[in-house]
């Protein structure tokens, strides 16, 4: 029997896509080497250790219909649609090699007539007449016993929309963890016009091979064809949940001001793990009491729109009178805070 395994998924769905990615490296044995070819459709996808309120225009994402993923692996955060092949490695210790992999992405693309080499850290570039520009980007995990090297390779992505989701409104948002780095960037189709996910899928699997100097079939994945995989349905509830996209974020820190016609506000938010661990308010406007009431209701709460507009009707109960004044806050704050 090989000891190598294809995955191809046939689903677009980010969070299914990356769950399948923790099942199969969970649960593979360690004298395996794995390779797993994937895509998603728009979807903005974080390093382990990012904010997304500071890295994404949360906002917009919303309003537009973007999914947001976060990875188990470091990194930066990218722009993932239908243009975009991802591709994930994994082998268990000793074996495991990021070089061994970024050498069959090189290999692969080469064999089109592609001239891509490594540059720094996790990054491929094309040799083009304009100078080098970035095709592919990577992240990697490891365990004791295991490793994996995941990366994506730009085919025709809409580059635009990586600069539209990945650049957040200005805020006075005061974050820790790590920041994106931007890199010019550029896709394959502009210097191989028939360039496709297929072709790609087909040049990768066969270096894969090459190197190993083995052959596996490959075993084709999606919601409706999944493999014998333990333990998923639990993985892909915790990938596609709020308190693993949003709530695990690091600590930060937001100061929102605003005037309005009945007086001007300042909120003070400390937010961990996604939820308000302190909000302090100051106002100079002649009725404080339901702004005050607002502010407290707030701590302990999740920071989301949904939180913001459960607490106005919860306050606008209490004080009628000012239910109009609160709307208008409240409309604010949620644009704020996307």
């Amino acid at each position: 029997m090989s000891s190598l395994r294809l995955f191809i998924s046939h689903s677009y769905d980010p969070w299914f896509n990356l769950a399948v990615e923790d099942t199969i490296f969970r649960q593979m044995p360690t004298d395996q080497r794995v390779l797993f070819l994937w895509r998603n459709d728009n979807t903005v996808v974080i390093g382990r250790a990012q904010n997304p309120w500071k890295e994404c225009n949360t906002g917009k994402m919303q309003a537009d219909g973007i999914k947001l993923a976060r990875r188990s692996s470091g990194g930066g955060t990218v722009f993932h649609d239908l243009g975009n092949t991802c591709f994930t490695f994994m082998a268990g210790k000793p074996e495991y090699n990021k070089e061994i992999s970024t050498q069959i992405i090189v290999d692969s693309l080469r064999t089109l007539g592609l001239d891509v080499h490594a540059s720094g850290r996790n990054d491929l570039v094309l040799k083009t007449a304009d100078g080098d520009k970035k095709i592919s980007g990577s992240a990697y995990k490891e365990t004791l016993d295991r490793g994996f090297h995941h990366g994506t390779i730009l085919l025709d992505a809409n580059l635009n929309k990586l600069a539209e989701y990945l650049n957040p409104d200005p805020k006075k948002l005061q974050a820790k963890g790590i920041t994106s780095v931007r890199s010019r960037v550029t896709n394959l189709k502009e210097y191989r016009p028939d360039i496709n996910h297929d072709m790609i899928c087909q040049v990768v699997t066969q270096a894969f091979f090459n190197h190993y100097g083995a052959e596996t079939q490959a075993e084709i994945i999606s919601p409706e064809q999944l493999p014998d995989l333990p333990g998923f349905k639990e993985i892909f509830a915790k990938q596609s949940s709020w308190e693993w996209n949003f709530g695990n974020a690091p600590a930060f820190s937001h100061i929102l001001e605003e005037r309005f016609s009945w007086g001007g506000v300042d909120f003070h938010f400390d937010v961990e793990q996604g939820v308000i661990s302190r909000c302090e308010m100051f106002t100079d406007s002649l009725n404080p009491a339901p702004i005050r009431e607002f502010a407290s209701l707030l701590s302990n709460q999740r920071y989301s729109p949904e939180t913001i507009q459960f607490v106005t009707r919860e306050v606008s109960t209490r004080y009628p009178e000012f239910a109009t004044e609160l709307l208008e806050m409240s409309e604010w704050l949620i644009q704020s805070i996307k």
